[in-house]
């Protein structure tokens, strides 16, 4: 017979729900500007675990970071 896990109050804990997908950065840091800035995100590549973006100042321009969008994984079909 298993046992639940208990929290510290004793009761059983629930399973826990995704309270987010994904972050998009409105902010962030500039090097060039120095200080948080507005960023547009742009879309730098397509690859087969998902898509790159690129976070560029509004400002300036200058590349400020980047992100990894996985997709999801499409089953290969060979015919």
């Amino acid at each position: 017979m298993r046992i639940p896990k208990q929290n510290k109050f004793g009761r059983a804990k629930k399973p826990q729900q995704k309270q987010f997908e994904s972050f998009k950065a409105t902010e962030l840091y500039c090097p060039k500007c120095k200080k948080a800035m507005p960023v547009r995100e742009r879309l730098l590549l397509v690859l087969p675990e998902g898509e790159k973006f690129e976070y560029l100042c509004a400002y300036c321009g200058t590349s400020v970071g980047e992100r990894l969008v996985k997709g999801e994984v499409k089953p290969l079909i060979i015919v």
